[in-house]
């Protein structure tokens, strides 16, 4: 197992690492939309705080020279389902062809007061390299 970090990502508001990689499977945790660069929460509007969650995944998949070709499954949480579309318009610039297996729940809240959380499991494989 190897514990994964980037400063091009926000550091863990907890006790756990951005990421676990564990042979050629990547385990990164829930994603909010903190500025790596400010420590700021962004929350101006949904797509924004989206995006910035995106790019943080980004940026801890780029640290072990994995890409969004590599996601097998997502979880998004929002506090309001109602954000469903704005989300999936964001979620969708990622990726392209094969999408990964994804669940998308609402729930009742969420850290620092965030709108949205989104975790990944991405693996290096022959079919997906």
């Amino acid at each position: 197992m190897q514990v994964v970090s980037t400063l091009k990502a926000p550091k863990a508001i907890g006790p756990y690492s951005q990421a676990v990689l564990t042979g050629n499977t990547l385990y990164i945790s829930g994603q909010i939309a903190i500025n790596p660069e400010t420590g700021a929460l962004v929350q101006e509007d949904i797509t924004k705080e989206t995006r910035q969650i995106m790019e943080n995944i980004e940026a801890i998949l780029e640290e072990v020279r994995y890409g969004f070709i590599n996601v097998v499954k997502t979880t998004i949480y929002t506090t309001d389902i109602k954000n469903f579309d704005a989300i999936n318009a964001v979620y969708s610039e990622y990726f392209t062809g094969d999408y990964p297996a994804r669940s998308l729940v609402q729930v009742a809240a969420l850290p620092k007061g965030a709108n949205v959380e989104i975790e990944i499991i991405a693996v290096r494989s022959a079919w997906r390299a």
